[in-house]
């Protein structure tokens, strides 16, 4: 049985970090944690970066990529939580309004302190790295 987003929507509707694997102009791995969402809809990973950060010119270069989500010790101290890679091509689009960026950050965060942080980002050029997902591999 494939693994697909729908089937594995118990782990990824968790708050968990991501880990995202781009390449950089000289081959090498550039792997970086960040927040994520799920459109499941389009069978799409989202995150959210500034237009300048490595990770968003990488892709422009190359869209070939990975999001890692899960794998990490279970809080029982017993083994470890299901993880997943997903591998896919990746488009950067403008978050026209911050609409992705709220969605993510609320996500992760409630009250004051994503309201600080949104307000923080509100001049910034932010763009959202969507990870058309092609394959799934389970890895823990």
């Amino acid at each position: 049985m494939s693994i697909t987003l729908e089937s594995i929507r118990e782990t990824l509707n968790q708050p968990l970090v991501a880990r995202l694997a781009t390449l950089t102009a000289d081959g090498y791995p550039h792997v970086v944690p960040l927040w994520y969402a799920i459109e499941a809809d389009r069978d799409e990973i989202i995150v959210m970066t500034d237009r300048t950060a490595r990770k968003a010119q990488n892709l422009l270069s190359n869209p070939h990529g990975a999001i890692q989500i899960g794998g990490d010790p279970a809080e029982s101290g017993q083994g470890y939580t299901p993880g997943y890679l997903f591998q896919g091509d990746f488009s950067v689009e403008t978050d026209a309004g911050h609409v992705v960026t709220e969605r993510i950050t609320r996500r992760y965060m409630s009250g004051k302190p994503a309201d600080d942080m949104l307000d923080s980002w509100k001049d910034d050029d932010i763009v959202v790295l969507r990870l058309k997902v092609r394959r799934i591999i389970r890895v823990y």
